[in-house]
Order: structure tokens, then sequence, then C-alpha cells
């Protein structure tokens, strides 16, 4: 018995490619998130070339003209300086807070509690927070 190989030919050379892209768009996506979060990974710039007054988000009195600070935070309770509560002093969830007491004292925040609580020079003890002044 002889195989026919004309007919297997042609049989072939009739029949279109099919090609499925699933797979390859599977691939191109899988690359493109492992690239975003690789990118996202690394800083984008270098800090080197910025001061740290730059860098942090805590104001002196070098970056501002006020002698206090507005110090908001959301279901602000209570306020201690030096173990001696302030929360008098609070007005619509935020207390203001003086200049010297953000440079050299020690300011924590928690806003699960809504309390903060500032460890200042005792010399500013008395004048570290005061209340908002209104608009």
């Amino acid at each position: 018995m002889a195989i026919d190989t004309k007919q297997f030919k042609d049989k072939i050379k009739q029949q279109n490619p099919n090609i499925n892209l699933v797979p390859l768009l599977d691939v191109i996506f899988t690359i493109m998130i492992f690239l975003l979060v690789v990118l996202s990974q690394t800083p984008t710039s270098d800090l080197t070339q910025y001061s740290q007054d730059q860098i942090s988000a805590k104001p002196t009195s070098s970056t501002g003209t006020s002698e206090y600070y507005l110090l908001p935070l959301n279901g602000l309770k209570k306020v201690t300086v030096n173990g001696v509560d302030y929360s008098d002093k609070i007005r619509n969830g935020a207390v203001a807070v003086h200049t010297r007491v953000m440079d050299e004292g020690q300011i924590t925040m928690d806003s699960s509690t809504g309390t903060i609580t500032i460890k200042s020079p005792e010399d500013l003890a008395s004048i570290a927070v005061k209340s908002p002044a209104s608009s």
C-alpha cells in the first residue's frame, strides 16, 4: 500500500493557519506588570541634591514667617505637652504649635486615638501650644 503524499500536501496547503494570541497577550501583560512593580520600587530622583529641610515636611522657623503652625488631626480629642493636658486649646480639630517646639521638640500624633503628645524644651512648655486663630 502506497502513501499518497501529494494528496496530503494539497490538504495542508488548503488549510488556514490558526494563530492563538491569548498566550502572547498573557506574556505581554505579565511583563508589563513586572516592569511596573519593579520601576515603582526604585527612587525616581537623587535625594542628595536636596537639603534635609527640603526633604522634611516639618516647617521650621526659617521656612515661614509665622510663630505658630497649625497642626490638624482628624478626630483630635487630646493634646498634652510634657504630660500636661492642653485639650482646651483644640479648635475645629486642630491646635497651633510653636515653631521652636516643632524644631527642638518631639511631636507624636495618633489618629486612632485622636491624641497629640508633645515633648518640648522646658522653657517653651508654657507657650508650646495655643488655640488656632479664628478666620
